[in-house]
């Protein structure tokens, strides 16, 4: 009587959406593993930020980022549509709250790019979400994959750098740590889906509210 009632308790086990948060300093691949991990058709929704930043020329407005202006995201802020936003180094960026509810409803996980100030947020506002600090194999990684984007000047080339040192300090506030080595991204992606498929296999699953 007790093995087939835990049998069909297993059966029957639930596996309630996860909300999975990719964080971790500038330099980390943090763009690059979501990009990689939508080309596999994976069965998550990956949340779109909105941003002020401007549009850099090899991203696409809606699926890189959401590009908006400061009037419009002052818009955003006043209506209360945003899960989390923060100054990211001069910029907005935020989570659209509806897009990340919508998701869940659905059943599916949702997956979210955050900077570690984002993901301290978002850990306060949904204690059960799953957060991965994403990282180089070293600090030197990390500076040369900066200057190779050439995407900042050099002031703001040494404050990314120095802003990711105080990052790095903050690793142990994180779930799970995973690094991203130099042209091996499948390997990082294929980690962070077997840290997902390990949640779902929890006796005791995250439930996130927020």
């Amino acid at each position: 009587m007790g093995a087939d009632s835990t049998t069909a308790e297993l059966y029957n086990f639930e596996r309630p959406p996860l909300l999975v948060v990719i964080s971790g300093p500038s330099g980390a691949g943090k763009d690059a593993l979501i990009q990689c991990m939508r080309e596999q058709s994976l069965p998550f929704h990956f949340v779109v930020t909105a941003t002020t930043r401007p549009k850099r020329p090899d991203e696409v407005d809606g699926e890189n980022y959401i590009f908006v202006s400061m009037s419009e995201f002052a818009d955003m802020i006043e209506r209360q549509e945003l899960l989390e936003y923060a100054v990211v180094y001069g910029d907005y960026k935020g989570i659209p709250k509806r897009q990340v509810r919508d998701a869940l409803a659905s059943g599916k996980d949702v997956v979210m790019r955050l900077d570690v100030q984002g993901a301290d947020t978002v850990r306060r506002l949904a204690t059960d979400a799953v957060l991965v600090f994403l990282t180089a194999s070293s600090e030197e990684e990390l500076v040369t994959r900066l200057q190779a984007r050439q995407t900042e000047s050099a002031e703001q080339l040494k404050i990314r750098i120095a802003t990711s040192r105080q990052e790095m300090k903050r690793l142990r506030e994180f779930d799970y740590v995973v690094i991203n080595r130099q042209d091996q991204l499948e390997e990082t992606m294929a980690q962070v889906v077997a840290i997902i498929e390990a949640e779902h296999c929890r006796t005791h699953p995250r439930r996130v509210r927020f």
